[in-house]
C-alpha cells in the first residue's frame, strides 16, 4: 500500500476528541510508509479514558486531535463511531497492533525502538520479542525515569533516539502522559511514534490480559480493575459513568440531526 493511493481517514468527533475509523491493516500500512519515508508522526491507541482526560482538559485534547492517527482501542469507542455512522468500524488494540507493526518492520527491515515501562518489564520485553522476531532490527531501547526529565536529559534522549536509526518508537507510557510526550517531541524525534500504553507490560507477560469475550463484550475494564484495583479504580469508576451519560446525550443529539 501507498500513502497515495490510500483513502482519506474517515473520522469523527466523541465528545470533542478525534477518532479515525481505521483498522489493523489500514494502521500499518499508514505507519510503515511513514517510518521508510522518516517522517516523524504521533499515533494514540485511544480509549474511553483518553476521550475523557480530552473532555476535561483544553491541552489533552489538543494533543490528541493534532495527532496523525488516533485509533479506537476500546470497543466502547468502536461502538461509539458506528452510532456516529461508521458501520464498519473496527477495534485497533494496542497489544495487537504491536506485534502486527513489529512483523511489517521485520519484513521490511525497518528498525525500530522502544520507549518506555521500568527496566525489568522492557528487559523481559525485548526478550519476548526477540525471540518472536529473530530478524527485527532493534536499535533502541530506553526505560525513562518516572519523573518529569530535566530539559537537557530530554534533548540527549532525543539525540539518542535520532542517531539509532530507529525509525518506529513504540512508547509505553501511561495516558495522556504518553500522547502529550509523542505531540511534544513529533518534528523533533525522527521517527514515527507509536503510543501503546500497558501493551509493554501485556507482551512481556507480567501483567495479565483479559479474555478475548470481555474485550468483544467492552467489558476489559472490569479484568482490569479486578487486578490493578489501587491504580486504576479512580480511571475507571470516574471515567466510565461520565461517558455513558455524556456520549449518550451527544449520540441522541446526532441522532435528532440526522433525522431532520
Amino acid at each position: 500500500m501507498t500513502l497515495e493511493n490510500t483513502p482519506p481517514l474517515q473520522s469523527r468527533f466523541i465528545l470533542g476528541m478525534r477518532v479515525d475509523c481505521t483498522s489493523y491493516a489500514d494502521a500499518t500500512g499508514r505507519i510503515l510508509k511513514w517510518a521508510e519515508n522518516r517522517e516523524s508522526r504521533a499515533v494514540c491507541i485511544a480509549t474511553v479514558n483518553n476521550v475523557m482526560e480530552s473532555h476535561d482538559c483544553s491541552d489533552v485534547r489538543e494533543a490528541m486531535n493534532a495527532a496523525d492517527l488516533v485509533t479506537p482501542d476500546g470497543m466502547p469507542l468502536v461502538w461509539g463511531l458506528r452510532l456516529l455512522g461508521f458501520g464498519a468500524a473496527s477495534r485497533v488494540y494496542g497489544p495487537d497492533l504491536t506485534p502486527i507493526v513489529l512483523a511489517a518492520a521485520t519484513r521490511e527491515g525497518v528498525p525500530v525502538g522502544f520507549y518506555g515501562a521500568s527496566p525489568e518489564v522492557l528487559s523481559q520485553l525485548l526478550s519476548v520479542v526477540r525471540k518472536e522476531f529473530p530478524s527485527l532490527r532493534i536499535a533502541y531501547a530506553y526505560s525513562p525515569p518516572f519523573r518529569r526529565l530535566e530539559a537537557a536529559e530530554d534533548q540527549a534522549i532525543q539525540r539518542e533516539i535520532n542517531e539509532s536509526g530507529a525509525r518506529i518508537l513504540f512508547v509505553g507510557m501511561s495516558s495522556p502522559k504518553q500522547d502529550q510526550w509523542m505531540m511534544a517531541h513529533r518534528g523533533k524525534v525522527h521517527a514515527v511514534m507509536i503510543g501503546v500504553g500497558a501493551a509493554f507490560d501485556f507482551l512481556a507477560g507480567v501483567k495479565p490480559q483479559a479474555p478475548r469475550w470481555m474485550m468483544r463484550c467492552g467489558l476489559e475494564w472490569c479484568f482490569r480493575l479486578a487486578t490493578e484495583p489501587k491504580r486504576l479504580w479512580r480511571r475507571y469508576l470516574r471515567h466510565n459513568p461520565r461517558f455513558v451519560l455524556f456520549f449518550g446525550a451527544e449520540c441522541i443529539s446526532y441522532r435528532l440531526s440526522a433525522g431532520r
